[in-house]
């Protein structure tokens, strides 16, 4: 089972190919012009710092996020989706590399959204031969919990910074949605990514999800 997920059939493949390319137009105008409007939106409000930052939780919850959630419904394998994200963060790391910043939502030195990309891929890949929602979830957590969470401190705090009402509302997003997908179990899960996405020495793109479809993989060998 685990092997026929990593070596599906060309026809699957072509199919899953054409089914992305909506889904790619959409991520593509998230990040070049609904960002870019929650960006103009927010500058004169709160200045440029914040208004950058909103337009990075936009890109996480509109684009990473509802990609995640119609992956299950769109795709018939994990190849194509994790191929997206990998381009994606190969995209989104250009700029930096050349030096050529999308400064809407883009700072100088700070690739997490590269790392929010491969996490996105790396969790695809691992969760779905076993339980393709045990990847959803943690990367609902990653886009709308944390999208929540730095909207709620970039309003209140006028500042990107790490501080309790944020987790509050990463924590008031995420545990519903566990409790409904996973029980108790999801709650847990959702516990520990508020505590991983408040810790500032790794970066939340990647701890949050990483160790969230871990936890999920592990209980689920486990039987709970």
């Amino acid at each position: 089972m685990v092997l026929e997920a990593y070596t599906p059939s060309l026809d699957v493949l072509v199919g899953d190919l054409l089914r992305s390319l909506p889904l790619a137009a959409w991520v593509l105008a998230v990040v070049h012009v609904v960002s870019r409007l929650a960006y103009q939106w927010a500058l004169p409000r709160w200045g440029d710092g914040v208004a950058r930052y909103i337009a990075r939780k936009v890109i996480h919850m509109a684009a990473g996020g509802v990609v995640a959630l119609l992956t299950p419904f769109v795709f018939r394998e994990p190849l194509v989706p994790a191929l997206l994200g990998v381009l994606l963060a190969v995209y989104v790391y250009l700029p930096h590399r050349a030096g050529r910043l999308m400064d809407w939502f883009q700072d100088p030195g700070n690739i997490s959204e590269v790392y929010y990309c491969l996490a996105w891929s790396v969790a695809i890949l691992a969760a779905w031969p076993f339980d393709v929602w045990a990847a959803v979830y943690p990367l609902f957590l990653m886009s709308f919990g944390d999208g929540v969470t730095g909207i709620i401190r970039g309003v209140r705090q006028r500042r990107r910074v790490k501080s309790w009402d944020g987790s509050l509302g990463f924590f008031a997003v995420s545990a519903p949605v566990g409790y409904l997908l996973y029980g108790l179990l999801g709650v847990a899960v959702a516990a520990v990514a508020t505590l991983l996405e408040r810790w500032e020495r790794v970066d939340d793109n990647i701890s949050v999800p990483l160790v969230s479809v871990a936890m999920l993989l592990a209980a689920r060998a486990a039987g709970v």
